[in-house]
């Protein structure tokens, strides 16, 4: 990884400091495997047909980065614990592919990503989410972000995403005060 990093202290027995900085593109297999492991929460929550095995492919991920998501990680020690994407859209920037490990959930390392990703990007955040992922739903919440409600959301959804329709109707999409001030 590259960049300023940032740090702060394991908690949980895990004495170790966490590293927070941009991604190199040297680290794209350890990206993967931090988005398969965490993804594994969504089998059996999300709609059936939106889940697949690897949940997100390489050739995917290549995509997705191509198209500007930049990744920052959370690294303990030699190991990639956490991941989260930004992607500049527009007049907006999207938090996209937000995964900590199983193990680390809880511990802070989503805080201190979304923490680095606030300082960095200055238009207004706004992260989309499936709607039965209501811990993510709740991540987002307690940290400020608000859910935009109903067809207001889904046009958001349309916008800024280039997803299919189905995965619209499956999820919300939540903004911090920045996006709901300048609406006015």
């Amino acid at each position: 990884m590259s960049g300023e990093a940032t740090s702060a202290a394991g908690t949980a027995g895990r004495d170790r400091e966490l590293e927070i900085r941009r991604c190199d593109p040297d680290e794209r297999g350890e990206i993967l495997e931090v988005i398969n492991e965490a993804s594994r929460a969504y089998r059996g929550v999300i709609p059936e047909d939106r889940w697949k095995e690897p949940y997100m492919p390489g050739e995917e991920l290549d995509r997705e980065i191509e198209e500007g998501v930049a990744f920052h990680g959370a690294r303990a020690g030699d190991r990639l614990v956490g991941v989260m994407g930004i992607q500049p859209v527009e007049d907006v920037a999207l938090i996209r592919h937000a995964y900590v490990r199983p193990g680390w959930q809880g511990r802070g390392v989503g805080t201190r990503l979304l923490e680095r990703i606030r300082a960095e990007e200055p238009g207004p955040l706004l992260v989309g989410t499936w709607a039965a992922a209501e811990w993510a739903v709740a991540f987002y919440e307690a940290r400020g972000f608000r859910r935009i409600p109903g067809e207001e959301g889904a046009r958001v959804l349309r916008r800024y995403w280039s997803i299919p329709e189905r995965q619209v109707e499956t999820s919300v999409v939540l903004a911090e005060d920045a996006w709901w001030e300048r609406r006015g």
